[in-house]
């Protein structure tokens, strides 16, 4: 797939919501209660996206001008990756997660941790990501994974 990772800017923000809804609806329906579901969704309005922007490293996937996923980087801990649902299993979540593990890396973090939903835990595991427990938010179950990262001296 011919896509190109970069750094988000505040211009990204209604795009990647769009992205992580999109996402939420298609992707982890399978999962998730309708319910759970438009309440993740509030979190990652446009405005909540943009104050994410200004607190974490946001990454963005685009063919041309096109958002088609996102990844970020808070501190120790990898947030919101999403890929738009027509681009999901063609390598674009590898390279996002790719992109924040050398940003990681390059912050020093040695361990760093996903939270994950059921729907994508099996693709972490693909990325040497370990379960290490569950949280529960109401009926929300996470799958908290930690992966150690090498650190180039």
């Amino acid at each position: 797939m011919n896509c190109l990772m970069r750094k988000a800017t505040d211009k990204d923000a209604d795009a990647i919501s769009r992205v992580i809804v999109a996402a939420l609806r298609e992707s982890n329906r399978q999962d998730y209660s309708a319910a759970i579901i438009a309440r993740v969704e509030q979190s990652f309005s446009p405005p909540a996206v943009l104050c994410f922007l200004a607190q974490r490293q946001v990454f963005v996937a685009t063919i041309g001008e096109d958002v088609i996923g996102t990844a970020s980087l808070d501190q120790a801990t990898v947030r919101s990756v999403f890929v738009a649902p027509l681009h999901q299993n063609l390598g674009v979540g590898r390279r996002l997660m790719a992109a924040v593990e050398a940003a990681a890396a390059v912050e020093g973090v040695s361990r760093l941790r996903v939270p994950s939903s059921i729907t994508a835990q099996g693709f972490y595991q693909s990325l040497g990501y370990s379960s290490i427990g569950d949280e529960y938010h109401g009926a929300e179950r996470t799958i908290v994974m930690e992966k150690s990262l090498k650190l180039h001296a």
